[in-house]
């Protein structure tokens, strides 16, 4: 047989079965096969079905025999193979590394944030102990709680907004906090910090000018001693140096401060100007000082003082319509203020408008106001009561030798009485007297009507 046509068949020798198909070679000639076929008598071979396609190799897995318990990695897609179910692809297991070493850096910046934000909210760092030295804080009017625990923390009073924000919430008062200037120590605890705040003792900088106060101290019953405005605000500036000494704007300075200083740049409001140019220096900002609460920088010097106080007053003074309502009644914004003071002085709230009624009619007429009020103004003293000799001194403020009103008001004028003197109430009176042991006055027309009313006050043991 040719070794390029022949063929190889399963022999029929010892163990042979026979002719066999599964040992069938098949010859390129067809013809030979068909023929070969028929003399074996073996049905010609069927074209065999297609094999599918073989699935792609699967890529070699580095993790595949870590994963598999394997000491190495096994190479190639058999390891996969044994290990996984037949059909279905092998997981990959790369992400897995990467998650980890992100779940890591995610809790490490967990950590930080919350040891850098939120321990302090949860756990604020606080002072213990009453705190050492001295320090002024200013509270502003309207700051929230938030606020002012953020001015302690930058004079170093207490260690976080957020410990004195929960010692005032801690505190029933907490929300009670004034505006002013206080001192305190620097690192105090947050709750002896709001306590310190609510202390009316640790305020400093503060006065509050009364109605019908005058500039300057007076005497007041006995041996009393009235402290003026300008004692107030002596004392309102007064701090402690590092020595432990204390230092005021004193009196002396601010009176001269007053009389050098130009009245503008003190912030005297323009309606005021001539008026407060024509009068003696050292009064001239008399009745320009509202009644009510200041608050000044401790430490402040003496004109400084001075311009605070005024400029703060003008918008008290305006707030009732002032200049508007005295230049439509076709008085001077500045002769409604002097008009105020000396209904101030001579009368009780009750009786403001119709004292300064009398005030109108008797310079209507013109006559005399004859106040005793006026003529110990200059005197410094608080009583209504004068002597014959008080009376027959001349000077500027004495209304029983002088005609019109006094060169500058008399004090400070309170809202009520200046408002008296902007609507005087109707009426024909020229005098009066107090004849109640409340203050109250008999008002009259004629002098017979007047000396009954004087007669009524003796009896009553008022006048």
């Amino acid at each position: 047989m040719s070794a390029t046509t022949g063929r190889a068949f399963g022999g029929s020798g010892p163990g042979s079965a026979g002719p066999s198909r599964d040992r069938y070679v098949a010859h390129p000639d067809a013809e030979t096969d068909r023929h070969y076929a028929a003399a074996w008598r073996v049905p010609a071979p069927e074209p065999a079905p297609a094999d599918p396609p073989a699935p792609a190799e699967a890529e070699p897995d580095a993790d595949a025999g870590w994963l598999l318990g394997d000491d190495e990695p096994r190479s190639g897609g058999d390891a996969l193979t044994e290990a996984l179910p037949q059909g279905r692809p092998p997981r990959r297991r790369r992400w897995l590394w990467p998650a980890v070493a992100a779940v890591l850096v995610l809790a490490l910046v967990g950590g930080v944030f919350f040891t850098r934000d939120l321990w302090p909210i949860l756990f604020p760092p606080d002072y213990d102990g009453p705190g050492t030295g001295r320090v002024v804080v200013e509270v502003s009017d309207g700051s929230s709680t938030r606020a002012i625990g953020e001015e302690l923390v930058a004079a170093d009073v207490v260690a976080s907004a957020r410990a004195f924000g929960d010692a005032a919430e801690e505190d029933p008062n907490g929300r009670g906090i004034q505006p002013g200037f206080y001192e305190l120590r620097r690192q105090m605890s947050a709750a002896g910090a709001v306590t310190a705040l609510l202390d009316p003792a640790t305020r400093v900088g503060r006065l509050d000018i009364r109605s019908g106060t005058q500039l300057d101290d007076t005497a007041g019953n006995g041996t009393e001693v009235v402290p003026g405005v300008l004692s107030l605000i002596s004392r309102a500036t007064c701090t402690v140096d590092g020595s432990g000494a204390e230092r005021c704007a004193s009196v002396e300075e601010l009176r001269a401060a007053m009389a050098d200083t130009d009245p503008a740049e003190l912030g005297v409001p323009s309606w005021a100007l001539d008026g407060v140019r024509r009068a003696e220096p050292a009064r001239r900002l008399e009745g320009l000082l509202a009644p009510g609460p200041y608050d000044l920088a401790p430490g402040t010097g003496a004109r400084e003082a001075l311009a605070a106080v005024v400029r703060a007053s003008v918008p008290r003074l305006e707030a009732g319509g002032l200049v508007r309502e005295a230049e439509a009644a076709g008085m001077a914004p500045y002769d409604a203020l002097i008009l105020g003071s000396l209904a101030e002085r001579e009368g009780v709230p009750a009786d403001f408008a119709k004292v300064t009624r009398v005030i109108v009619n008797r310079l209507a007429v013109p006559m005399r106001l004859q106040f005793d009020s006026t003529v110990n103004y200059p005197l410094d003293r608080q009583t209504l009561l004068t002597s014959p000799y008080d009376r027959a001194r001349p000077g500027p403020y004495n209304t029983y030798l002088n005609l019109g009103l006094t060169p500058t008001p008399i004090g400070a004028v309170s809202p009520q009485a200046l408002q008296a003197a902007l609507e005087p109430e109707p009426g024909p009176w020229v005098y009066f007297v107090k004849c109640q042991t409340d203050g109250i006055s008999c008002f009259a027309v004629t002098p017979a009507e007047h000396d009954a009313n004087r007669r009524l006050a003796q009896e009553r043991g008022v006048y």
